[in-house]
């Protein structure tokens, strides 16, 4: 019996602890940031070393005003143009312009939902994947691969998310006889991915797929 209670409280606090977890090394990120120039600051003004939660709290509210920043700037010409200036320079500093630019173009095709030649992560399909006889859920990233394989104007580049974070994944190049669409929506496919495979959903009476209440 106690050994059932152990379990029970494991897999019940255990959504807790993850979250717990991830919110940990978001601030422990954010605070490896912001550590320098709050200490610094600290210092000037006569305290010691702040302790951890204070800069934990301090970079969040940090963070939230830059972003707060950026979006108005982004609403206003004078922003727009800064952010253009600053778009040039990534792209023209040596290995940043590769990571920044293909970072910023997937970015952009997810928000849009229109990719080049009728892709853009709206379409999600199933193929064989990663050796024969697995099968696995991705998004039609672009059609005609044409540029990268000789004869390629039948295939399909299919973005693969990977658990627990779908922002890292595999881009394949498959036939397009070889990819099956699928009845489920993007955001379904990106919780199945997120949850590890956990979390599916469920046909309902109209045909639909919806994912079972938490």
């Amino acid at each position: 019996m106690t050994r059932r209670w152990i379990i029970a409280g494991l897999l019940t606090l255990l959504p807790l602890v993850v979250t717990v977890w991830i919110l940990k090394g978001v601030f422990s990120f954010l605070v490896g940031i912001y550590q320098l120039p709050f200490t610094w600051a600290s210092h000037h003004m006569g305290f010691g070393d702040p302790p951890f939660w204070v800069l934990a709290i301090l970079s969040a509210i940090t963070t939230v005003v830059l972003l707060a920043l950026v979006g108005a700037l982004v609403g206003n010409f004078v922003g727009r143009q800064l952010l253009t200036w600053l778009d040039d320079v990534m792209l023209n500093v040596p290995v940043v312009k590769g990571i920044y630019g293909a970072t910023k173009q997937l970015i952009n095709a997810i928000q849009s939902g229109q990719g080049g030649q009728g892709g853009g992560f709206k379409e999600v399909v199933l193929v064989e994947w990663p050796h024969p006889g697995s099968r696995t859920l991705g998004f039609v990233a672009r059609r005609d691969c044409s540029w990268a394989v000789p004869g390629g104007e039948t295939m399909v580049a299919v973005y693969i998310p990977t658990a627990p974070n779908p922002t890292s994944g595999y881009v394949v190049m498959v036939d397009a006889a070889k990819v099956q669409p699928v009845d489920v929506t993007p955001d379904q496919a990106l919780t199945w991915a997120i949850s590890g495979g956990v979390v599916a959903p469920v046909r309902t009476a109209t045909g639909t797929f919806k994912f079972p209440e938490a």
